[in-house]
């Protein structure tokens, strides 16, 4: 298969955090303290995982929260640089988890104008689908309040919204049917549903079984930061389920 037949190809990637401790929880300790410096804990969020994901394929990512999913997509993503092996992505990619690569001192509108950019549109390309943007998202009150007031659903609704009309090549939604109310859920799901998510490669992450389902021919599951499997659809439901009882 020629390369880019492929959205994703990602050979031996992996991510190690180093988070600091803070035992300096109550006056005393923090008194007794004062000259220790606070232990580092390494935690392996990825381990050394390789995958493909052809342009076009719709694929789901199950695992219980905690196994590495959204630090997996943030890797794919390019928000995070991996430690180890190498990645190669062919397209424009837009990662949807709740607003992640959107700046929250930004209005909404400034929120619309970087993202597009980003998405490699010109400004008047941006002008042209701006309205479109705002309306889908219900967020016509809003276009000029800082994003740090908004709700979550409101942020996932921006990115949304952003994400269908600017058209990234490579989507990575991140819970995208668990957030806003009914109506724009049912909103996201025609979307989902018409022709719009042909020639799309999505990357979809949701602990709806039915979701994945129904829009993925092809499934992963993780745990504890290793990719157990990708394959089947069914195989990959099948494992999550087990590993939730």
């Amino acid at each position: 298969m020629k390369n880019q037949e492929f959205a994703i190809v990602a050979k031996n990637i992996s991510k190690t955090f180093h988070i600091t401790e803070d035992s300096h929880n109550s006056v005393k300790q923090r008194l007794f303290n004062l000259f220790n410096s606070p232990k580092k804990k390494r935690v392996e969020a990825i381990k050394p995982l390789s995958l493909e994901i052809r342009s076009g394929e719709c694929i789901g990512l199950l695992g219980r929260n905690g196994c590495g999913k959204s630090t997996l997509v943030k890797l794919l993503a390019g928000v995070y640089p991996v430690d180890g092996g190498t990645m190669k992505i062919n397209g424009s990619t837009m990662l949807m988890n709740l607003g992640v690569g959107m700046s929250h001192e930004l209005t909404a509108r400034e929120n619309i104008y970087v993202s597009g950019s980003v998405l490699g549109l010109k400004i008047k390309e941006i002008d042209a689908i701006f309205d479109q943007i705002i309306d889908f998202a219900e967020l016509r009150e809003f276009v000029d309040s800082k994003i740090k007031y908004f709700s979550s659903g409101m942020v996932a609704r921006l990115g949304f919204s952003i994400a269908v009309n600017a058209g990234a090549d490579i989507m990575f939604l991140d819970e995208i049917f668990a957030v806003g109310d009914m109506k724009f859920q049912e909103k996201a799901i025609k979307v989902f549903e018409s022709s719009w998510i042909e020639g799309k490669t999505v990357i979809l992450v949701s602990h709806s079984m039915d979701v994945v389902r129904k829009y993925c021919k092809r499934a992963a599951f993780m745990k504890n930061g290793e990719l157990i499997y990708i394959g089947e659809t069914e195989k990959a439901i099948e494992l999550y389920m087990e590993d939730n009882h």
